[in-house]
C-alpha cells in the first residue's frame, strides 16, 4: 500500500517531528519520507482532511465483540472495521464469547478471523476453563498461540488460592494475569452504585466495598507471589489509593479505567436508561475526581472503551433485568478529548501497548506505518448515525463530544471512515 498524507500535524513525543505539520509518504506499509511539502511524483492516492492530525496507533485493552457464539451482537470482521474507523490499530479481545476462548485452538481461531485487517486483534485468553473460576485454563498454550493476557471477563476469581497459583505459574513465562475487581458476595444483586441515588430510585445498590475488597486481596497475593497483575476497569477513589500504595511498594501491577466511568455519575440513571447500566457501575463525583487525578499522575496506566455490544432484546427491558454493558469504540476519542487535552488523550490511547507486550512505534522515516488519523477540534452531538457497531447500546448518545476520527493506516492497508 502506497499513500501520501498531506499537511498532517504530528502528535508523537518520541518523534523528531512532534507538533509539526508535515507531509508523510507511506510506501509498502513503511514511512519513507517526512517533509514540509512532498511532490506526488508516483501519483499515489492522497489523504487530505480538514485539520488532520496523526499519532502512532491507538490501543484498547478491553474490547468485546461476540463472535464466536454471539454474532448477533457483533462479528469480528465488522468489529475490527469499527475499531479501525475509530482510530484503533490494536485491540485486546476479551474472552466474552461462547465457547469461551480458553485453549490454543480458540486463540488461533479468533486471530485467523482478523487476517488482512488494518486493526490487529490480540486475544485475552480466559484465566480459568470456561471462565468458571474453578481450574486454570491452558495458559502457556494460549500464550504460544498469541494470547497477550489471561482473565475471566467481568467474572471475579473467588478462590484466592487460584489467583495465587495463576500469578505464580504465569510469571514463569512472563504472562500477564487479569483479575476483575468484584467481590460477588458483597455485591450481591446490586445493579447500580450504592449511594443516595440508589435509595431514591429504589434500585439495589452495588457497594464500592465490593471492588475495593477484591483489589486489596489481590494486591496482598501479588506481593506474596511477586507476579504480574493487571486490574481492569477500576471505578472508586479507594481503588485508586490502593493501587497507588501498591506501586509505591514497587509491585508489578497495572490498572485501567473505562472512559464512561471518567465522564458520567450515577445521577445519570434517573431516567432508568439501561444503556447506563454498566459494570463497574457509574459512581459519584468524588470517585470521578479521584479517577481523573489517578489518570493524570500515572496511578491508572491506561483508559479503555470497555466496548461491549449487547443486542436490543437485553437492553429494552426493565432496568433490573437488563444486561450490563455499553459500546464505546466510536465515542472513545471524542469523549476522552472533552476530559483531557488532546496531547494527554493521545498519550492515554497509545500508552497500554508495552504493558501487554506489544510493539510500540514512532513516526519516523523507516518505521512501520502504524498511524491514527483524527481532527481534535470538531465538536458534535453523538447520535445513532455515528454508530457503526451492529449493536447500538451506547450511553454516549446525546452527549456533546469533541474530536472526530478519520481512520487508521496500519498493516500495509487503511481503514478510513467515509
Amino acid at each position: 500500500m502506497n499513500v501520501l498524507i498531506k499537511s498532517a500535524t504530528i502528535l508523537d513525543e518520541k518523534s523528531d517531528f512532534h507538533n509539526q505539520t508535515q507531509d508523510i509518504l507511506v510506501e509498502n506499509g513503511f514511512i519513507t519520507q517526512i517533509a514540509k511539502s512532498l511532490k506526488n511524483s508516483h501519483k499515489y492516492p492522497e489523504i487530505a482532511f480538514e485539520n488532520l492530525h496523526v499519532s502512532s496507533g491507538w490501543f484498547d485493552s478491553s474490547v468485546s465483540f461476540g463472535e464466536p457464539g454471539y454474532e448477533e451482537r457483533e462479528t469480528i470482521a465488522n468489529g475490527l472495521h469499527v475499531a479501525g474507523t475509530s482510530g484503533f490499530t490494536d485491540i485486546a479481545l476479551n474472552a466474552n464469547t461462547n465457547p469461551v476462548i480458553d485453549s490454543h485452538s480458540d486463540v488461533s481461531f479468533v486471530i485467523s478471523k482478523a487476517v488482512n485487517s488494518a486493526t490487529n486483534l490480540h486475544p485475552i485468553g480466559a484465566l480459568t476453563k470456561d471462565s468458571k473460576g474453578e481450574d486454570l485454563a491452558e495458559l502457556y498454550d494460549m500464550k504460544s498461540a498469541g494470547s497477550i493476557a489471561f482473565g475471566d471477563y467481568k467474572k471475579p476469581i473467588e478462590n484466592p488460592n487460584l489467583i495465587k497459583i495463576a500469578l505464580q505459574y504465569a510469571s514463569s513465562f512472563e504472562g500477564l494475569v487479569q483479575s476483575y475487581p468484584h467481590e460477588s458476595r458483597v455485591a450481591a444483586s446490586g445493579v447500580m452504585n450504592e449511594n443516595i441515588m440508589s435509595t431514591q430510585l429504589g434500585l439495589k445498590g452495588l457497594p464500592a466495598l465490593a471492588e475495593e475488597l477484591q483489589i486489596a486481596r489481590d494486591l496482598f497475593i501479588l506481593e506474596y507471589t511477586e507476579g504480574k497483575l493487571h486490574i481492569p476497569t477500576i471505578s472508586t477513589a479507594k481503588s485508586v489509593a490502593l493501587i497507588r500504595e501498591a506501586k509505591a511498594k514497587k509491585l508489578d501491577v497495572s490498572c485501567s479505567v473505562a472512559i464512561h466511568n471518567l465522564k458520567y455519575k450515577d445521577e445519570c440513571l434517573t431516567d432508568f436508561d439501561t444503556n447506563f447500566k454498566v459494570n463497574p457501575p457509574l459512581r459519584t463525583a468524588s470517585d470521578i475526581e479521584a479517577l481523573i487525578q489517578g489518570v493524570k499522575d500515572g496511578t491508572i496506566d491506561m483508559v479503555t472503551s470497555d466496548h461491549n455490544p449487547i443486542d436490543i432484546e437485553y437492553k429494552k427491558i426493565e432496568f433490573d433485568y437488563a444486561k450490563n454493558g455499553t459500546i464505546g469504540l466510536e465515542s472513545a476519542f471524542g469523549a476522552l478529548n472533552t476530559l483531557f487535552t488532546t496531547k494527554k488523550a493521545v498519550q492515554l490511547l497509545t500508552k497500554g501497548k508495552s504493558r501487554f507486550g506489544l510493539d510500540t512505534t514512532s513516526i519516523k522515516i523507516g518505521s512501520k506505518a502504524d498511524l491514527s488519523l483524527f481532527n481534535p477540534s470538531e465538536t458534535y452531538v453523538f447520535e445513532d448515525k455515528h454508530i457503526r457497531s451492529k449493536s447500538k447500546n451506547s450511553l454516549f448518545k446525546g452527549s456533546k463530544l469533541k474530536g472526530t476520527v478519520y481512520g487508521i493506516i496500519a498493516n500495509n492497508t487503511t481503514s478510513i471512515a467515509l
